[in-house]
């Protein structure tokens, strides 16, 4: 299984940093994953529902811990790259601007 896709979709809330969409081997998509930034730095938390106890349950999640650090180098990796090229695109608008 290889993820093919990743679409991030980024927000300004606190501790959310944005909602991931990601392609398994061209034919399977998983949509409502979240990068959160927490104690220890950034991590992925998996596509959940809210029971009727109060409590999440996840819908989708790895099996193991490698496909686990596996999709988080992935997602991570992706998120990085755009957080910084809508960074650089922010400073080069602004510079352009000043002009």
């Amino acid at each position: 299984m290889n993820i093919t896709d990743v679409r991030v979709f980024p927000v300004t809330e606190d501790k959310l940093k944005a909602y991931v969409t990601i392609t398994l081997d061209h034919c399977f998509v998983i949509r409502d994953l979240k990068v959160i930034h927490g104690a220890s730095g950034l991590f992925i938390a998996m596509p959940a529902k809210k029971r009727k106890d109060g409590t999440y349950k996840d819908i989708a999640h790895p099996l193991n811990a490698d496909t686990r650090t596996e999709m988080e180098r992935v997602i991570l990796s992706e998120y990085e790259r755009q957080t910084q090229q809508g960074h650089l695109g922010a400073s080069a608008l602004l510079a352009a601007e000043a002009d």
